[in-house]
């Protein structure tokens, strides 16, 4: 197992914890809308987000203390659109993270709720004066996690998948797409955990741009994986790019074309943290990592 493998795992354990702390668990009614945030939020998941928010703040010299809780809140945001996704209305997945997702262990309205719920307390914990004692810090990071999730990030990107159904779109089309549905909440997770540690313009810049070619290559591993994968592996049905016919970079590029794309976004992901010297080691390794995953 590599170093970063360890490490990237150690924080997932962290995050695991942070987040099992969030969601306690509850009797009566409220209890079975609770256990659906918590089916669908724990148990899973690389935990990538919050990953770059900590390391990020980590290279800044900001206090975990603080970190954890914006890699929990963009995790939240993150199982909140997957519990949705898998909804009839949307991707009708029956499977997530290799067990029944939460419309299939709940039922439809229950898991509407729970990624409701997951949604508004995202926000919840950013607003918390634990996550930074300056109220500016945590406006700043609230107002980037709700551009990233809503109409012009995540929510605008899954608008547009929905509407390419319908279209031929080219790899301009494509690119924004996934830009916004995929890669809005990477790019805020580097970027808020740049803003808990209080990093300077240049610095969330090129964190900006790091995080923005890494979603690119996540989504274009993640196409490949679609086409190449199994069930079983992914922990999510595979092949279903092609069955919907998706406009996706394999489609567009080949797969030689796309594996070519995405190795060229990582090594621009990891020369993006040049000016951060040997600090900087935790995110490069992320971006290997981004390249190299099986599912």
């Amino acid at each position: 197992m590599s170093a970063f493998t360890v490490t990237i795992k150690e924080t997932a354990g962290l995050v695991e914890h942070s987040l099992d702390g969030f969601l306690p668990q509850s009797d009566g009614p409220l209890g079975r809308v609770v256990d659906a945030m918590r089916w669908g939020a724990l148990d899973g998941g690389k935990r990538l987000r919050p990953f770059l928010a900590i390391a990020a703040a980590d290279m800044l010299g900001a206090p975990r203390t603080r970190s954890i809780r914006v890699g929990c809140a963009v995790e939240m945001i993150h199982c909140y659109s997957l519990i949705h996704d898998d909804l009839p209305a949307m991707d009708d997945s029956d499977l997530r993270r290799g067990r029944p997702s939460v419309h299939k262990k709940f039922d439809d309205a229950t898991a509407i709720l729970a990624g409701d719920a997951l949604l508004t307390q995202a926000f919840e914990i950013l607003a918390e004066p634990e996550t930074h004692p300056d109220g500016n810090v945590r406006c700043t990071v609230a107002l980037e996690l709700a551009r990233a999730s809503g109409k012009i990030g995540m929510v605008g990107g899954q608008m547009i998948d929905i509407y390419a159904e319908q279209k031929e779109f080219d790899l301009a089309g494509v690119t924004q797409l996934q830009r916004l549905k995929t890669g809005a909440l990477i790019r805020f997770s580097a970027v808020g955990g740049g803003l808990i540690g209080e990093g300077d313009d240049a610095q969330i810049a090129a964190l900006a741009a790091y995080a923005e070619d890494l979603g690119l290559a996540f989504q274009i591993v993640d196409d490949i994986l679609d086409a190449t994968a199994d069930a079983e592996t992914l922990g999510k049905p595979a092949g279903q790019d092609a069955e919907m016919d998706k406009a996706t970079f394999i489609k567009l590029l080949g797969m030689e074309g796309a594996k070519s794309k995405a190795a060229e976004l990582v090594e621009r992901c990891k020369a993006h943290l040049d000016p951060f010297g040997e600090a900087a080691a935790p995110l490069k390794g992320a971006a290997d990592f981004v390249f190299e995953r099986k599912n």
